[in-house]
């Protein structure tokens, strides 16, 4: 482990029971994350440390307070240094969840395409030269290139710069409104259109089916499930797709 890495969080599994018995001789899939600060992150956290699935590794810039029975690595370094944290810990999968808004990024394009895109491709990258096999980018519903809206326009532009780096496997998850209690993230609009969802949504034509709101979890269980998959290609999953996927990790993971 390079001198600068700090590792936390980690809390040893509990004695296995039952089913968890059986899988004594099995070593559970080593899953990479960053974004783990976000909702989509934190509940990644808390879904794979219920399961003996999946070992999460985290990688932030920062110490992170983790979630309540929270079992997972934290190796806290530079982004400059994630690429050789995931050579060493050489996660199957990576699992980017990364992402700010229009407030945090000072309300200007340039902060907002530093993380946005510049942080998230340059991972990309790192995780492809380190020798990682499997991406799983949480984007969003609507991305495109060509849109108007600079969102939409940037998750658009950062899918086909991360698809560039020619991962074995690339899944691009583009959830609509995301349900979920965010902590120390207050996003009045959002809030705003989560509480009308429930009238407006069934208003809605079919062709605007991929914005309706979806949970956190479902989202979650559906990257991780997808982590775990072998085959090879290129996948664009909406939330139906999702709603696929995260049945198949909880039949995974029960």
């Amino acid at each position: 482990m390079s001198e600068g890495w700090r590792e936390g969080g980690f809390r040893a599994s509990r004695a296995p029971q039952g089913r968890d018995a059986q899988r004594q001789s099995e070593q559970p899939e080593r899953v990479g994350l960053v974004g783990a600060t976000g909702l989509i992150g934190s509940t990644l956290i808390q879904i794979s440390s219920a399961s003996d699935v999946a070992r999460m590794v985290g990688i932030a810039r920062r110490e992170i307070e983790m979630p309540q029975g929270a079992r997972m690595e934290l190796f806290v370094a530079d982004p400059e240094k994630w690429g050789e944290v995931l050579a060493a810990v050489r996660p199957h999968a990576l699992i980017c969840a990364l992402g700010t808004t229009w407030r945090k990024a000072g309300r200007t394009e340039e902060g907002f395409r530093a993380v946005d895109q510049d942080l998230i491709v340059e991972t990309a990258r790192s995780a492809k030269e380190a020798g990682v096999s499997n991406l799983v980018l949480i984007s969003a519903a609507g991305a495109d290139p060509r849109s108007k809206n600079l969102y939409l326009r940037v998750k658009g532009e950062t899918e086909i710069l991360v698809a560039a780096q020619k991962f074995k496997r690339l899944d691009i998850l583009r959830p609509g409104l995301l349900r979920g209690q965010r902590v120390g993230d207050f996003r009045f609009l959002e809030r705003l259109a989560l509480a009308m969802s429930p009238v407006i949504e069934p208003l809605l034509p079919q062709r605007y089916a991929a914005f309706r709101s979806v949970g956190s979890q479902l989202v979650a269980e559906a990257a991780l499930g997808l982590a775990m998959r072998r085959a090879a290609g290129r996948f664009i999953h909406d939330n139906e797709a999702m709603r696929r996927a995260a049945r198949e990790w909880r039949t995974r993971s029960e």
